[in-house]
């Protein structure tokens, strides 16, 4: 493939010129709701370079992870059920609607081959184990979530892709039909029939696939269906877009929030497990489910260290966490069951 293909391609001029008629674009970028640096003040990104690439402990796991491989092609129509594939990738059959979620199956999440490449075990999954799609969610551009090889073998096979501003614009640069791209700002929603919405609410986070940060939006979704109410939570730093989504359309039967890849030095747009846990609550959520870990090493903490972290200290908040093996059937009507602690026994 050739190399600029990854890339994608920055918005046109017609996008341009309508994101400058928005309230959260500025100087030619996007913008978060509050300032939001990409490091800790007091740091610079040489200084936390050079540390990143030192040795730490456990920061990969010393055997394959475990795994089920469920056949989401035999899925009964009326079972109702997320499947993990490790990292921020997941597929849910709700209320008649498959949805699928920032998959990246190429087994990496860099341009570079061979580079941040998924744990032994965590990559079971690929495009072609993939039913036909209903939605297509992209959060954000970043390589560990749209990913351009699984983008072109999943392009028969999806109805219609939801994302944020600028982001369809990759997408047809990679030949998709724009038919099916929609993309669209926070508090914006795309209803699917039946009953079911998708609306795009904010994250605090940043995006980019080359050098130029912030010409695409990033993004979280709130699922309305029938029966459920979900929020699909992308990358995002802690912030107070969480209490007013939780006010606005919570209560949530579930909330899938980022978990894992951070650190001290940037807590402005990852969050840790101990703000992961607020954040829930804040969303007014029955159920959490922490994403974002247990795939890739994209930060110096142990590998298992995000669902220690979160499991003990939702636990101790009353806040039911799922903690599923990838592949694993999370039943979405009966959530509620005792979770497995796996990476206590993969250390």
């Amino acid at each position: 493939m050739a190399l600029s293909k990854k890339y994608g391609r920055f918005p046109d001029a017609g996008r341009k010129a309508y994101f400058n008629t928005l309230s959260n674009y500025k100087n030619g970028q996007f913008q978060n709701l509050i300032p939001t640096p990409a490091l800790v003040e007091g740091e610079n990104m040489m200084k936390v370079l050079w540390q990143f690439f030192g040795k730490h402990t456990d920061t990969e796991p010393s055997r394959p992870l475990p795994s089920v491989k469920t056949d989401l092609k035999s899925l009964a129509p009326e079972e109702n059920v997320l499947v993990w594939f490790g990292h921020s990738s997941y597929f849910i059959q709700a209320d008649g609607l498959k949805l699928l979620v920032d998959p990246v199956f190429s087994g990496n999440a860099s341009p570079i081959r061979g580079s941040v490449k998924a744990f032994p075990g965590a990559d079971i999954y690929h495009a072609e184990d993939m039913p036909e799609i209903d939605v297509l969610l992209i959060s954000h551009d970043h390589w560990d979530h749209l990913d351009y090889p699984t983008m072109q073998l999943l392009k028969q096979k999806v109805k219609k892709v939801i994302c944020g501003l600028g982001v369809a614009q990759h997408f047809e640069y990679w030949a998709w039909d724009k038919n099916k791209l929609v993309e669209k700002n926070w508090y914006q929603t795309e209803t699917l029939g039946a009953g079911n919405t998708i609306t795009l609410t904010p994250a605090r986070h940043f995006s980019g696939r080359l050098l130029h940060r912030n010409i695409s939006l990033w993004t979280s979704f709130v699922w309305q269906t029938p029966a459920r109410k979900l929020f699909l939570g992308g990358d995002s730093g802690y912030g107070p877009h969480f209490k007013s989504i939780g006010t606005q359309f919570g209560p949530f039967d579930l909330a899938i929030l980022e978990c894992g890849q951070y650190n001290e030095k940037w807590p402005y747009i990852h969050s840790l497990p101990n703000e992961v846990v607020t954040e829930a609550r804040e969303l007014q959520a029955k159920n959490l489910m922490p994403v974002h870990h247990s795939k890739f090493k994209l930060a110096q903490h142990p590998w298992y260290e995000p669902l220690q972290w979160v499991t003990s200290l939702a636990e101790a908040a009353g806040v039911p966490v799922i903690t599923p093996l990838i592949g694993e059937k999370v039943n979405l009507d009966q959530p509620g069951k005792t979770w497995n602690k796996w990476w206590e026994q993969v250390k």
